[in-house]
């Protein structure tokens, strides 16, 4: 069975990997706190090694998982054409109330809609992906279907 490789944007990627070196820089801060609470004594009532192995072990996780992430990436650099794609910026009216607002197109581990970043394989982003500027797209969404006309598409 081959690997599955997640689309990310380079933006993504750097940002997966930027957290990973400042995880790595925060670990012998760790182990010295474990290391100190473990010198504390009996381990089985000791509440602050208890704390300390946790969150050494989350770290840990932590940096396993994104590790994984980027194992599985696969860097997509946004296509120089009229079509939306991974990593271009939208500006897309609503068709009921024609509310105007602009997404980026981003892989599903970098989607944070507070930063208007979207991931392309939520319902907005499948629907519009490789569409062009005036088109009008149905987005399929769970609770109900709705109209946005593309307004502008630029790289990001």
């Amino acid at each position: 069975m081959e690997p599955t490789f997640n689309k990310m944007t380079p933006a993504g990627y750097h940002a997966i990997e930027q957290e990973i070196a400042d995880l790595i820089a925060q670990r012998p801060h760790r182990i010295k706190v474990l290391a100190a609470a473990a010198a504390l004594g009996d381990r089985s009532e000791n509440a602050e090694y208890t704390n300390a192995k946790r969150d050494l072990g989350r770290l840990e996780s932590r940096v396993r998982f994104l590790n994984k992430q980027l194992q599985y990436a696969k860097v997509v650099e946004p296509a120089d054409n009229d079509q939306l794609d991974i990593g271009k910026s939208v500006t897309l009216e609503f068709m009921d109330d024609h509310d105007q607002v602009t997404y980026q197109l981003v892989g599903k581990q970098e989607a944070n809609l507070e930063q208007n970043k979207i991931s392309f394989t939520s319902p907005i982003g499948a629907a519009l992906d490789h569409h062009t500027v005036n088109d009008v797209v149905t987005v399929a969404a769970p609770n109900g279907s709705y109209q946005v006309k593309i307004i502008e598409i630029h790289r990001s």
